[in-house]
């Protein structure tokens, strides 16, 4: 094997007992539990009472898993699961012999996005409306997103799933769970890495910085780069799909790309509308 080659063929779980545990679905609930830990912090830091930290995780939860599966579904698969609406919420697959258990097989980070931003939001009008501004709470909650982005591109690399372009050099990851011989662009660890580096960004600016008081300027910051990375890395990974490499192949951009694009877009326009809004108080 060349040196610049990795063979990468780990085990995607391990059993306690008559369970097995997939390392995917232990990445989210790590995720989760260090987005706890951060969120508690900020509750500490801002004086907020630590009761609210069980339904913001329970609603991140419940918003992030739901809006995950329903984006897979409408935006990548649609065409199948219109056929078999049984499997959108419930993981199994209808057989000959009947139906077999298999876990959910789609998760879209755009659908997750969306149906994160609705959890907050209505976390926000039950616990914090009239308290604090939609803005306050989302930029805070953008701290705690990159570490679970991270952890899931994690998942997707131990899943040999999500996987890269061939390098054409002897560079790369050898996937040989699909059978392979090539080296591909590891691009789930590009992202894992860039999700990482935005993480202790945010973290910085959050505490080291003046700007929390331009209220929206965190959340901005956080989405205009978050899909920045995604629409990036998208151009070293394989389409998901034969349709996507159609839309690739006409127009240079995949599907990914094309729905990152309005997310890039709208950070930037929350940015600006932050600038802007705090000038406009500051000379009052």
């Amino acid at each position: 094997m060349n040196v610049l080659s990795i063979i990468w063929d780990p085990d995607v779980g391990f059993h306690l007992g008559p369970v097995t545990v997939r390392y995917y679905s232990l990445m989210y609930i790590i995720g989760f539990a260090a987005g706890y830990y951060i969120m508690k912090k900020i509750f500490e830091e801002e004086k907020l009472p630590e009761k609210l930290l069980d339904p913001f995780l329970t609603y991140a939860v419940i918003g992030t898993l739901l809006g995950a599966r329903l984006g897979h579904v409408f935006f990548y698969d649609w065409p199948y699961y219109k056929e078999h609406l049984l499997e959108i919420l419930i993981p199994v697959v209808k057989t000959a012999d009947g139906y077999k258990f298999t876990g959910f097989r789609g998760l879209a980070s755009h659908g997750a996005t969306i149906g994160l931003f609705l959890a907050v939001w209505y976390f926000w009008k039950k616990y914090l409306k009239g308290k604090e501004s939609f803005w306050w709470i989302l930029d805070r909650f953008t701290l705690t997103v990159p570490i679970g982005a991270a952890l899931i591109r994690i998942g997707n690399l131990l899943n040999s799933e999500i996987i890269g372009k061939p390098t054409g050099t002897d560079y790369g990851f050898i996937f040989k769970q699909l059978g392979e011989d090539f080296p591909r662009y590891p691009t789930q660890l590009y992202e894992a890495v860039a999700y990482l580096s935005l993480l202790f960004l945010m973290l910085y600016l959050y505490w080291k910085t003046d700007l929390k008081k331009y209220e929206g300027m965190l959340f901005g910051i956080f989405f205009m780069l978050l899909w920045t990375i995604r629409l990036l890395v998208e151009f070293y990974k394989e389409p998901q799909d034969e349709k996507d490499a159609r839309l690739l192949l006409q127009t240079g951009l995949d599907k990914g790309q094309w729905l990152s694009i309005p997310m890039l877009i709208f950070g930037l326009a929350v940015m600006f509308y932050a600038y802007k809004k705090y000038q406009v108080s500051s000379n009052e």
